[in-house]
């Protein structure tokens, strides 16, 4: 696991799935709107692939950082099948303002009972009011989400938007 000073944000869970299931999460573009929401995704399961991802601009516009979504891109520089990659030199490029950068990844599973414990860590921190207001904003973000992907994983219903904008059930 690639090191790094600091953990900004670090979060496990344990989802009723198969290592390789969740790990393919993070890369199929079906997968990846559904459970995080994303709008585009070029992501390449391998080492020195790339990990690129989108959402939509938020018309919420925070007193920091300005609306939120945009791109999320970074190298994929230790990708091992079923197991855990780690992307490096991420970025995030915000629907306006400068980019917040770099940081890292780190994605690992491993076989707990039946289970697979997931382990999520991203790395990356000057001191300021941009980064901590960044990581103010992603932790409860990635805490969600990751409850998504688990609901997603064990096949329970997700509410999602119908095209008119209203709530509907979504496998």
């Amino acid at each position: 696991m690639a090191k790094a000073s600091r953990a900004p944000f670090e979060h496990s869970l344990r989802i009723a799935s198969t290592p390789s299931r969740v790990i393919a999460a993070f890369f199929d573009p079906s997968d990846l709107r559904e459970w995080w929401q994303i709008i585009r995704s070029v992501t390449t399961p391998c080492s020195l692939g790339v990990y690129a991802v989108e959402w939509e601009a938020t018309r919420f516009c925070d007193e920091v950082l300005g609306p939120l979504g945009g791109v999320f891109h970074g190298t994929i520089v230790e990708f091992i099948a079923g197991e855990a990659f780690f992307v490096a030199d991420c970025y995030w490029i915000p629907p306006e303002g400068d980019p917040i950068g770099p940081m890292g990844l780190d994605v690992r599973c491993r076989p707990e009972g039946s289970d697979v414990l997931l382990q999520v860590r991203q790395t990356g921190h000057e001191d300021g009011v941009r980064w901590n207001r960044y990581y103010a904003v992603i932790t409860p973000g990635w805490k969600s989400s990751l409850r998504s992907l688990k609901t997603h994983l064990e096949g329970a219903s997700i509410p999602t938007k119908s095209q008119d904008g209203s709530a509907r059930d979504g496998a």
